[in-house]
């Protein structure tokens, strides 16, 4: 079949590889705008971008699919699909229209749980057991399409956001090129979503980082491993602000105020949450690289002492 594969992130950039290993021919490659990116502020093309270019592929990148131009340049493609995945820009129905079969998102999520932004943060921090990836029939609303096809993975105790997105994407790559071959049968089919089942997964921000310490340990512990790489969670010692990037639940329960320190040595630093508490064992001062607890130590580092209180 005629492909064309619209996505700008890495999420996107490994399923397009896997895509570039079947049988089908992927005419075309939208991806977003080159965007500012590092200390000098170059353009720098999306990981999507940089697979078409080495692949020989047309890349095309409009700012909108709104206008009759873009609309018309992508009808001359002549596509039978187009796969979107993480594309980031809206798609009008007119554009839904224009593949001889639609177009297919790859969803990091099982819908209909988790629509929206940020899907693989939001089962994390909210406890889900399992998540994994739907291929989706895209239709004018937010991730409200038929469901063609899922692939489930089990969210691990120790898993991140990172490490859940790189697993996801390759699982999306995977599910994305079964449901093409049972296109091509015939045999995919369509489920409807239950509304009653929806959630809705917003856009992460910095702000959301800001650990509450009234909140119980494993609520605290799940928002740390979620956003993680990005955005990070962090906490203030008077006017020192402090990323904590690896932490793990005690089940000792503390009778001191939710965010003082209990204890530190050199296996972590203890902290009094609002049930149970919570050992950081990894963390990133300002102007400085992430490091251990035992390594603040060595460093002399008279902060995070016992009866100090953070916020």
């Amino acid at each position: 079949m005629r492909l064309v594969f619209a996505g700008t992130p890495e999420f996107a950039a490994t399923a397009l590889k896997s895509l570039l290993t079947t049988h089908h021919h992927v005419v075309g490659v939208y991806s977003q705008p080159d965007r500012p990116a590092g200390r000098g502020r170059k353009l720098t093309p999306s990981p999507v971008k940089q697979v078409a270019v080495e692949a020989g592929i047309p890349v095309f990148q409009p700012e909108s699919l709104k206008s009759p131009e873009a609309q018309d340049e992508l009808r001359s493609l002549n596509a039978d699909v187009m796969i979107v995945a993480a594309y980031g820009l809206i798609l009008p129905q007119v554009v839904l229209d224009l593949p001889r079969h639609g177009c297919l998102n790859i969803h990091a999520s099982l819908l209909p749980r988790w629509r929206g932004a940020a899907p693989i943060q939001r089962a994390i921090a909210a406890g889900d057991r399992e998540t994994g990836i739907t291929i989706m029939q895209m239709d004018a609303g937010l991730d409200t399409g038929a469901m063609l096809l899922k692939a489930i993975t089990p969210i691990e105790e120790a898993d991140t956001g990172g490490s859940l997105h790189d697993r996801l994407a390759g699982l999306g790559g995977e599910a994305i090129v079964k449901a093409l071959e049972q296109l091509e049968k015939g045999e995919l089919q369509g489920e409807i979503q239950d509304e009653a089942r929806a959630c809705y997964a917003r856009k992460l921000s910095k702000e959301e980082g800001h650990i509450d310490w009234t909140r119980d340990a494993p609520a605290i512990s799940r928002l740390i491993r979620a956003f993680n790489p990005w955005p990070g969670t962090y906490t203030d010692l008077e006017d020192l602000r402090i990323r904590i990037h690896q932490a793990e639940i005690l089940d000792d329960t503390s009778d001191k105020h939710p965010g003082t320190v209990i204890r530190r040595d050199r296996t972590g630093i203890d902290i009094a949450c609002g049930l149970e508490s919570l050992r950081i064992t990894r963390l990133q001062l300002s102007g400085s690289r992430p490091q251990s607890v035992n390594d603040l130590i060595n460093g002399g580092k008279d902060i995070l002492m016992p009866g100090q209180e953070l916020n």
